[in-house]
């Protein structure tokens, strides 16, 4: 089947990607949706999309050498129930109208690659986006054990770093740091605290350089610590990925 695949720019969208080439599709775009241009922040309230590293997330299509659909996110939460209903100004409308332009471009396209794993909110919107355009929704990763996943995910060549942390245990100097350093800090958090491991809670959001599907790698050539909520148990930090480059392997 031929998928599009909804990028953020992290860990999620980018392993479920490899798990369904692993499944036989083929993926022929990438679709993102990103803060307004005018908007000083990456950081923004939406409950649907992670938008830090979006600045970035161009770099991942030219590592993919894949076309780059992206949306503005206009709307907001405005239907903030489990199961969703059509509503106008929501931002899962930004979504409809993001992959209506893919299937414009790629009518053979049957697939969405969704990196959601337990956030039944998330998928009940993306699964109502795609039964309104005929799509079927792949979420390869959905209710796996985060972190038996985390661990899968460094170990099958996912080379992410974290762009955001928001939990009690992790700090400043954990941005920056890729999954493979992280992860032990991670499991431990989780024990100790009941961190999710891939941050499903909201603890963490990460930005992919890297991995077995990329024909070139993401290199960082400028960032910036951004403070959204200086928490005394559990700041709100974020990268902000000012200037990138692909380069060869």
């Amino acid at each position: 089947m031929k998928v599009v695949a909804l990028v953020s720019g992290g860990k999620d969208s980018t392993y479920n990607m490899m798990k369904c080439v692993e499944d036989g599709h083929e993926i022929v775009a990438l679709a993102h949706a990103h803060p307004p241009r005018s908007s000083d922040s990456e950081e923004m309230d939406s409950y649907l999309f992670q938008t830090v590293g979006s600045s970035a997330v161009h770099a991942i299509a030219e590592c993919m050498e894949l076309p780059l659909y992206h949306r503005e996110i206009r709307g907001t939460a405005v239907d903030q129930a489990l199961e969703y209903t059509q509503t106008k100004d929501d931002e899962t409308e930004d979504l409809f109208m993001l992959l209506h332009e893919v299937k414009e471009h790629h009518p053979d396209v049957g697939g969405v690659s969704v990196g959601a794993i337990f956030s039944s909110y998330q998928g009940n919107r993306v699964q109502h986006v795609c039964d309104r355009l005929g799509l079927k929704m792949l979420p390869y990763l959905w209710h796996r054990d985060q972190a038996e996943l985390l661990q899968e995910m460094v170990g099958n060549g996912v080379d992410a770093i974290l762009i955001k942390v928001a939990a009690p245990g992790l700090g400043r100097d954990d941005l920056g740091r890729t999954l493979a350093q992280v992860a032990p800090k991670l499991l431990s958090l989780h024990e100790k605290y009941g961190v999710h491991p891939c941050g499903e809670g909201g603890e963490f959001e990460s930005f992919t350089l890297d991995c077995p599907l990329f024909k070139k790698r993401v290199v960082i050539d400028e960032s910036q610590v951004i403070t959204h909520s200086d928490d005394a148990l559990a700041p709100v930090l974020y990268l902000s990925l000012r200037r990138v480059h692909v380069e060869p392997k």
